[in-house]
């Protein structure tokens, strides 16, 4: 769980041997590795390829974070049509994950 305490700045709580806990202000992320855990690896429990979004104050801080990782690949800060300005990368266990430039999260509305 070494790549989320260093993205987050922070220490998690382990729960179990796959599975970690991070208090974010005001939300809780769980890290959870089925294998680690020896959990039954069934497709229809799982959902594959799925972005998960997190929304940064200082988006460049973030990416330089995660470029410090050897084995991560980091796309460029881009700009997207509505407005939001984010990068692309993923974690270590393949999970493709977004970063969005908190100012300018697009909410369905101007």
């Amino acid at each position: 769980m070494g790549f989320y305490s260093k993205l987050f700045g922070k220490k998690g709580m382990q729960v179990s041997e796959g599975r970690c806990y991070f208090h974010l202000e005001g939300i809780i992320i769980a890290i959870y590795d089925p294998k680690l855990d020896g959990d039954d690896l069934d497709d229809w429990k799982f959902h594959y390829n799925q972005f998960i979004y997190f929304s940064a104050k200082n988006l460049k801080e973030v990416q330089t974070r995660i470029k410090d990782f050897d084995d991560i690949k980091c796309g460029e800060i881009q700009k997207m049509p509505w407005g939001e300005r984010l990068f692309y990368t993923k974690d270590p266990f393949g999970t493709p994950i977004c970063f969005v430039e908190e100012s300018s999260v697009f909410k369905g509305w101007k």
